[in-house]
């Protein structure tokens, strides 16, 4: 089976990016991305390739070189649908605020959506793949709505979920650790993985595509955000352990990280995880694993979340404690609000979290970061709901020149590790803030002999 035309249904992290780097592969294949944010949608068509919604390092450079070609964004859903003889749906998978599974349970209504819209649209058979993280089982869901449409119109369900580290997407799309796809095995079923397969191999090679049964699939995505991000809870709660005794977390981390047993990656103390999927995805199994009444597993996993949010929360306690116990009308710096660098997303940043107790302190924050806009960090406090807009706006400022953010400043807070904060001339900062002046380094990013002999009082994260 050669597929000739794609649609992928949501232009987001996932989506925009997934598809731009398979047309830019199989420039045989018309690929659509279609979205019903039409402000999204523009974006994607500006002519200028560096106003696209998403920043990830060379993403617009493959946008540039696919689109009009075989690239499209678009708003005409129903088009792509129809024509296209696959969709990959790639819509909002957010953790439910409301009835059952509230707060742990993913929110599945865009999922449905979707799978509605396709069933009555569809005039020919279809594989339908779920692109977006999902709980498990999910597939026989979208399986269910679309096989009861009475049209008679076929669908295969593959799972083909995305293992994307935002700030490195390009290269994780370009050279995997592996592709995942599940389906069903009979004979419908592999033809439409192997169809699926192909499309990958135009770049990967074939010992990294995995196929699996749905079921396996769905469940891997989970399980592997969740051991990640257990790795970083786990090294943040030995940083705490370290600044009592007198350890050095980063000593400590290169120590374990050497056995070969454990490796060096994702153990490095900071303030927390953030972004859309570690906490997502882990409170997704915690609530699958509750659901089956397992709640020891789900008590195991839950601890990942808690010790997450007990490090953000002890950072912004430190900054206060360390402040005489009173940040009220004092003036701090956040450097950084991203979730990470060489990103523009800011979904369960740990910088709102630290903001929203310091201002519930009545402190005076001035942020800058370099990809994310005064927009989206008002946006971020005002979903809070803790405080008005207008509080939000009187103190909070935002800006670009990280001289004139600074500036008479009691402390800075470093909350995203930018390489470029590595380059700001620390000197001239010290001399123009209040004293003592203070940095506390969420990412233990900074130099810290460097800014402690230019006079800082420096704080870092597991060092005492």
């Amino acid at each position: 089976m050669k597929i000739t035309n794609i649609c992928c249904i949501g232009a987001g992290y996932v989506g925009g990016p997934t598809m731009a780097v398979i047309a830019k592969h199989n420039p045989h294949i018309k690929i659509t991305v279609v979205d019903m944010n039409a402000e999204r949608i523009a974006a994607w068509n500006d002519p200028d390739v560096n106003n696209i919604p998403i920043y990830e390092p060379g993403l617009s450079d493959i946008v540039a070189e696919a689109r009009d070609k075989n690239l499209f964004f678009s708003t005409n859903v129903d088009q792509a649908i129809l024509d296209a003889e696959m969709i990959f749906i790639s819509v909002n998978t957010p953790t439910k605020t409301y009835g059952k599974g509230k707060g742990m349970a993913s929110d599945l209504k865009y999922i449905e959506l979707c799978a509605r819209q396709i069933a009555k649209v569809a005039k020919t058979d279809k594989i339908v793949i779920e692109k977006s993280t999902l709980p498990v089982r999910t597939a026989q869901t979208i399986k269910s709505i679309l096989d009861h449409t009475g049209n008679g119109v076929q669908y295969q369900i593959l799972s083909n979920p995305e293992f994307l580290a935002e700030g490195t997407a390009i290269r994780d799309l370009e050279n995997p650790d592996r592709v995942l796809i599940g389906g069903d095995h009979d004979e419908e079923g592999q033809k439409a993985i192997d169809a699926l397969v192909d499309i990958y191999a135009a770049w990967i090679p074939r010992e990294k595509i995995l196929t699996t049964n749905v079921w396996s699939s769905e469940l891997s995505k989970l399980t592997a955000n969740a051991f990640l991000a257990q790795r970083v809870s786990s090294i943040n709660a030995i940083s705490e352990l370290c600044e009592v005794t007198g350890a050095d977390v980063t000593e400590v981390a290169r120590s374990i990280g050497m056995d070969s047993r454990i490796g060096n990656k994702f153990l490095q103390a900071s303030v927390g995880f953030g972004g859309s999927c570690f906490q997502k995805d882990i409170l997704n199994l915690v609530y699958i694993a509750k659901s089956y009444g397992l709640n020891e597993v789900a008590d195991y996993w839950e601890q990942v979340i808690i010790m997450n949010d007990h490090q953000k929360t002890r950072f912004a306690h430190n900054i206060i404690r360390t402040l005489y116990n009173t940040v009220s009308g004092k003036k701090i710096a956040f450097l950084g609000w991203a979730f990470k660098k060489d990103t523009n997303d800011t979904r369960e940043s740990a910088a709102i979290y630290v903001a929203d107790i310091l201002l519930h302190e009545q402190a005076e924050l001035a942020v800058l970061d370099p990809k994310v806009s005064s927009d989206t960090v008002y946006a971020d406090l005002d979903y809070l709901k803790t405080r008005s807009p207008e509080e939000n706006r009187s103190l909070v400022q935002v800006g670009s020149d990280p001289y004139e953010v600074c500036r008479d400043a009691h402390a800075i807070a470093i909350l995203t590790e930018w390489d470029e904060f590595n380059t700001y001339d620390w000197k001239r900062i010290f001399d123009s803030m209040k004293k003592p002046a203070f940095v506390f380094d969420g990412r233990n990013l900074l130099d810290a002999a460097k800014l402690k002999e230019i006079g800082f009082v420096y704080e870092s994260i597991g060092v005492r």
